[in-house]
């Protein structure tokens, strides 16, 4: 992003800067009047820290207001923060489709767009897909690839700190995959690789069901059920990033697989796909005895699952995601069975942010990896005027 604070290196420049961004970035404009009285800097300080920040790109003086040229005496300069001064990418990486949303620096979302892609498909077919959906999406915006300052990406399996799936068993050629690398010969800029289910968590918690809870659950129904957690407003990725992967709750001796619970003839549902899933759920709602009682298995296994991350966490709100968002009733026998289940039994709600949960969860990622460039500083020094 270069200069974020106008080029000056002490750490007390640092702090007036990110404090003056702050206060313009809360407000459409501001004077220097106002912006002295909102962050308690003394003028000299706020016209330097201005300065330096229009200089290096970051806010920009607004144009006089109409009229104002008619008024007595010189209107007072007004300024903004530049949020189209760079742009963010939230990614999603998932069986059966990629998505990209673009959006500027205060996280408003400039253009989306999404690619089927085949569930068989290799490693390299599936990120040459994204790469042209970024293409498209970043051509039809007007956006320079150069803009992006930052870019999330959520997708299946267990992630490392350097963006490598250390395991990923939903996605051929997956585990093992240097995905963080491979993603930043394409993008001059940081990017941050995330679990599927933390970012659509994050998501939630940003834009959707659990805006109110800062301790919560979201429960990404899929081929391989999966978890995200917050706690106290923080995602919790556990010691190796494997926090939540409830998936695998099947081979602590039980043999109810995912191909099992959602078989309607008594033999294992193969392949184990999203629209053979889909055609179950739809016979289900069509009144089908067989697809129901398929359907009723997955919701106790469903069910299961979620107690013991509840019985774990005790969150404040459990939030439903995935397949299981699709299934008509679900939240009465969740909320029934973690009666029985749990010590102190959490709000159970649906997604609100649907199949867009984990790109928006991607997305809020690079925000926040922007956010605490701009805004974050060293140490508790507080600014001085």
């Amino acid at each position: 992003m270069g200069q974020l604070t106008g080029g000056d290196p002490s750490l007390l420049r640092r702090i007036n800067s990110a404090v003056v961004l702050h206060a313009l970035r809360a407000t459409d404009f501001a004077t220097l009047t106002e912006i002295t009285r909102v962050t308690g800097l003394s003028r000299p300080t706020v016209e330097g820290v201005v300065e330096g920040l229009v200089a290096g790109g970051l806010v920009v003086e607004a144009a006089a207001e109409e009229g104002a040229a008619r008024r007595q005496g010189r209107p007072a300069r007004r300024y903004r923060f530049r949020a189209e001064a760079g742009h963010l990418l939230g990614l999603e990486i998932g069986s059966h489709r990629v998505a990209a949303i673009l959006a500027d620096l205060d996280g408003r979302a400039l253009g989306t767009t999404a690619k089927d892609v085949s569930e068989a498909a290799s490693a390299d077919e599936r990120l040459e897909r994204l790469r042209t959906a970024v293409a498209e999406l970043l051509r039809e915006a007007g956006v320079a690839r150069s803009s992006l300052r930052a870019v999330g990406v959520g997708t299946p399996g267990i992630i490392e700190a350097d963006g490598t799936v250390r395991l990923g068993a939903a996605l051929p050629e997956w585990t093992g995959l240097h995905l963080g690398e491979r993603l930043r010969r394409s993008f001059k800029c940081p990017v941050l690789v995330e679990n599927d289910a933390n970012a659509a968590a994050v998501a939630e918690h940003w834009k959707g069901a659990s805006t109110e809870s800062d301790d919560m659950v979201f429960v990404l129904a899929g081929l391989s059920p999966g978890a995200g957690s917050l706690i106290g407003g923080r995602l919790h990725r556990g010691y190796g990033g494997a926090a939540g992967e409830i998936g695998a709750l099947h081979l602590l001796g039980r043999e109810a697989t995912p191909e099992t619970l959602l078989s309607t003839t008594g033999k294992p549902l193969l392949p184990l796909d999203e629209q053979a899933v889909a055609g179950v759920f739809a016979q289900a709602r069509e009144g089908d005895q067989r697809a129901r009682a398929a359907v009723e298995r997955f919701i106790q296994r469903l069910v299961h699952d979620v107690a013991a991350l509840v019985l774990a966490l005790d969150p404040e709100l459990v939030v439903i995601g995935g397949w299981a968002a699709g299934i008509d009733g679900v939240l009465e026998p969740l909320r029934k069975e973690l009666s029985r289940y749990c010590l102190r039994p959490p709000r159970v709600a649906l997604s609100v942010l649907g199949e867009a949960a984990v790109v928006m969860g991607a997305l809020r990622l690079a925000l926040d990896h922007v956010e605490e460039q701009l805004f974050a500083v060293e140490g508790t020094v507080t600014a001085r005027r």
